[in-house]
């Protein structure tokens, strides 16, 4: 099934996104900028609220964070005790944030403003699909309604890289939030308390710089890949040697590089984990196909393997296990896989303007309602093109039981008439 670019247009926002996270059902925060040169290019955050009008979905800005001159290249939010902490990679460092939810009036946010962190009130900005819908809105509503509303608050800010030229590639939380692990360019995964940000341990494997890491949904273990063309499975809680080292495994025998690592729970199997991995050719002539692959994480079995149509750049797993998502490298498309059986079962051609730098699941086990919608899923996807992007797979039609009873029926009453008439 193909989608064109624009069916989908959340948000365009005034500065280039690198990374993505959702922080309730219904909230996604989206992060990037210009750098540190005088370009005039913000960088910073920002927040936005998801809905769905009944046909398509549609965002409304919420908040937004400017970083001064620090662009924000990764990110990753937990929720622990009913605080929510944000970690974002900034140059070398891991910058904390403690982000407050609070209830406002929506009369409030439809006025059109919020108070920033440095105490100023900046105006809110409506979105591409906010524009859309501006004059289908209602101008008498409910004063006394109420929405979630952001904050967020600087905490500490720890140096996590040590390279010639240091920066902060990946950082992940883990899912009962009391690790944090970062790796960079001097190749060194390091494992901190969270949210105190302590260096624990370093774990020594991967002789080139790191392109990803995360924790398994019970938080034990641990799995990056680097540019030395490894994937390393650690145990999270004591510094010790992997206890697997995975290599790409193509069927051609081409020599591939991981790009992208993600654990998985396996749907309606609690205590069951997943592992997929995204891969690329090292050579680049000829056409680039990526590689979408799941492992047994225990014993570091592939079991089964795709073979996309171009190189691939992000990778996404939906937070119940179902469903994964792929970006990709040179087309700005976008997929959708079954988990189990990787089988596609969405295509959204061209979906941004150039490579997909983040994707998300809008979540079903999350913070606060879901999103009520015709879809079975919705994927989320930005780029360096500025867009925010919603890709919904739409529910699979099934047949009713009434109606699959009444075709039983009907079969096996043709069956008795043709045998009562054959004689048999």
């Amino acid at each position: 099934m193909a989608r064109n670019r624009c069916d989908g247009l959340l948000a365009k926002v005034d500065f280039p996104l690198y990374t993505l996270q959702t922080l309730t059902n219904r909230h996604v925060i989206v992060a990037g900028g210009g750098g540190a040169s005088n370009t005039g290019v913000a960088n910073g955050f920002e927040i936005f609220e998801l809905s769905h009008n009944g046909s398509k979905f549609v965002a409304e800005e919420v908040m937004r964070h400017e970083t001064g001159p620090n662009v924000v290249m990764n990110l990753s939010v937990r929720n622990i005790q009913n605080r929510t902490y944000l970690t974002a990679g900034q140059e070398s460092h891991c910058q904390l944030y403690k982000v407050n939810i609070r209830m406002v009036d929506a009369a409030e946010m439809r006025r059109g403003s919020f108070r920033a962190e440095n105490g100023l009130v900046r105006r809110r900005r409506r979105t591409v699909s906010e524009n859309d819908n501006i004059s289908k809105m209602d101008n008498n509503c409910n004063t006394t309604e109420k929405r979630i509303s952001f904050e967020m608050r600087p905490g500490d800010s720890v140096q996590t890289d040590f390279g010639e030229d240091p920066l902060q590639r990946v950082v992940s939380i883990s899912p009962i939030g009391n690790l944090m692990a970062t790796g960079g360019v001097d190749g060194l995964v390091r494992v901190w308390s969270f949210p105190q940000m302590q260096l624990l341990f370093e774990l020594q494997g991967h002789t080139k710089e790191l392109d990803d890491l995360d924790f398994s949904p019970c938080g034990s273990k641990l799995v990056s890949i680097a540019k030395d063309g490894f994937a390393h499975v650690w145990s999270s809680e004591a510094k010790a040697a992997p206890l697997l080292q995975l290599t790409c495994q193509p069927p051609n025998g081409t020599k591939f590089l991981f790009r992208r690592c993600k654990f998985a729970m396996v749907e309606d199997k609690p205590g069951q984990h997943r592992m997929f991995t995204i891969a690329n050719p090292l050579s680049r002539s000829g056409k680039q196909r990526g590689l979408l692959q799941l492992w047994e994480p225990d014993s570091g079995v592939l079991q089964k393997s795709v073979v996309c149509n171009e190189a691939l750049s992000a990778l996404t797993v939906r937070d119940d296990g179902r469903f994964v998502g792929l970006g990709t490298m040179f087309s700005g498309s976008v997929d959708i896989y079954i988990a189990f059986s990787l089988q596609r079962v969405l295509h959204v051609k061209s979906a941004h303007r150039m490579f997909v730098t983040g994707l998300s699941f809008l979540p079903v086990r999350g913070y606060g309602p879901s999103i009520t919608s015709r879809s079975e899923a919705a994927l989320l996807s930005i780029s360096v093109d500025n867009c925010l992007v919603v890709h919904a797979l739409p529910e699979r039609s099934t047949m009713p039981a009434w109606l699959a009873i009444i075709l039983i029926i009907f079969v096996l009453f043709c069956t008795f008439s043709v045998c009562s008439y054959l004689g048999i």
